[in-house]
């Protein structure tokens, strides 16, 4: 069953139009394609936060109109000719994805055994390994093995198998608003490499000169500048970056979550961005970061739907499915994609396809989506613990960020000394970062926490844990 991306408003009212509106705008602009299957209504209800019965308003009413079509035993699907409806199709009239296949059972869960007892987790941004989708993820790699033909494991396009490519572009479109097609994407060893290649690209001919978020993380900034950018630090506050701020030829940014303050880009910082990109001709680079979990709001598309010609989407399946399988994307215009395809190709030839393969058919099959909508319910579960022990035993720590992602921003207290509240954290299991090392000018003192391998029963544990900690440590 496909996620989707839905906006609705809750002041204007008449919640059910907006989502049957959504969805039909979906449809005839080819974001949804023929035969793909809706979340059941129960599913979507409580992705947006509204009773069952107003999305199956939306359904019915999409059911008398011919977008939709809902079959017992099978769910609501778009109709087969229902992506014919309107000629502005934005995926150029290319091949219809064919109906999901029936997935695989479900798989078996593995026991989760913290490698390190009793430390649940090594970074902040790391997922639940543990729920990683062995069982499906093998039926999809079976599959791979006893249907392509054996010239598909000779070496390929660097860019990426085109079933892949086609896939997640359809995927991007539908659930991220992208503006993307297939030939305009190239597969890669996630954000990391990809974010190197594309400096490669953009460094190779100028001096360039990089904005960055700050606070922005510590591993990412000696990347940059490996592929030989200068970076240019520009305050994050509430909204976000600060684009008045702004300098350079391009800018990094992370507008669904920015790491590490959790802060989502505000709509006039948006629109700013853009106006800033086309007044000099300059380039975004998003990192479409945390896009995937979301859980108090509404979803907001990427910024490169909004100017595909300005912004270089970035993404990966690390979180979603795991960093060990090192595959993502960039998506870029068609003239500086196809350079990073050649610098992939002079790089090492492009990615595993056997993997590339599985990920097309997790994504054709509906089992990517249905392991995020999982995952995204025990996220919010154990997000919800963490957060519920902090107000109750360390009130004086303000929560933030908290809206997305797998980690909360803690502000502490001014005068308290975060690398020792941090050291204190790790002690009693947690995952905890300083922020200090993460800026480039002094700010107050605050730290990040991972939640996501941080079992719900555990939380009030681990809380009280530090508060016990702290009360005898010096931490002011």
């Amino acid at each position: 069953m496909a996620d989707l991306h839905i906006k609705i408003s809750r002041d204007k009212g008449g919640i059910a139009g907006q989502i049957a509106s959504e969805l039909r705008d979906s449809i005839r602009g080819g974001r949804l394609t023929p035969g793909t299957r809706l979340p059941a209504t129960r599913d979507l209800a409580a992705d947006l936060q509204v009773s069952r019965g107003v999305v199956v308003e939306a359904y019915e009413q999409l059911v008398a109109e011919g977008f939709l079509v809902s079959k017992v035993g099978v769910g609501t699907q778009v109709t087969p000719k229902a992506g014919n409806r309107s000629p502005n199709r934005a995926d150029g009239g290319q091949r219809s994805v064919p109906p999901p296949r029936p997935a695989p059972p479900q798989a078996r869960q593995v026991a989760s055994t913290p490698v390190c007892a009793p430390f649940w987790g090594h970074r902040p941004t790391s997922p639940d390994l543990s729920h990683f989708p062995r069982e499906r993820w093998l039926a999809a790699v079976r599959h791979v093995l006893t249907t392509v033909p054996s010239d598909a494991l000779d070496y390929g396009d660097p860019g990426g198998v085109p079933e892949l490519r086609e896939e997640l572009a359809g995927y991007l479109r539908r659930v991220r608003a992208a503006d993307v097609r297939p030939e305009n994407l190239v597969i890669v060893g996630g954000v990391a490499q990809g974010l190197s290649l594309v400096l490669h690209v953009l460094t190779r001919q100028r001096p360039f000169r990089l904005a960055v978020e700050d606070p922005t993380s510590h591993r990412q900034t000696p990347l940059l500048r490996r592929a030989g950018a200068h970076l240019v630090r520009v305050p994050v506050d509430e909204e976000g970056l600060d684009v008045r701020r702004l300098s350079g030829d391009a800018v990094l940014v992370t507008p669904a979550h920015q790491y590490p303050t959790g802060v989502v880009l505000s709509p006039p910082r948006r629109a700013a961005l853009m106006e800033w990109a086309y007044a000099g001709n300059r380039t975004i680079l998003e990192d479409d970061y945390d896009a995937e979990f979301r859980f108090d709001r509404d979803p907001v598309g990427c910024l490169q739907g909004l100017a595909p010609d300005r912004v270089i989407l970035s993404g990966s399946v690390s979180k979603a499915l795991a960093p060990g399988l090192r595959l993502g994307w960039v998506a870029a215009p068609p003239d500086l994609a196809e350079a990073v395809c050649r610098a992939r190709g002079e790089l090492d030839l492009g990615s595993p396809v056997i993997e590339q393969y599985a990920l097309a058919h997790f994504l054709r099959t509906g089992g990517y989506d249905k392991h995020l909508r999982r995952m995204r319910r025990e996220y919010r579960r154990r997000r919800d613990a963490l957060v519920t022990a902090l107000a109750e035993e360390l009130p004086e720590i303000r929560v933030k960020g908290i809206d997305a992602g797998l980690h909360v921003y803690l502000e502490l207290p001014c005068g308290w000394d975060e690398r020792e509240v941090t050291r204190l954290a790790q002690g009693v299991g947690l995952s905890a970062e300083a922020v200090g090392p993460m800026r480039g000018s002094q700010g107050p003192p605050a730290m990040v926490v991972g939640f996501a391998r941080l079992p719900a029963h555990k939380a009030v544990e681990a809380v009280t844990g530090l508060k016990v900690r702290m009360s005898g440590q010096n931490v002011d």
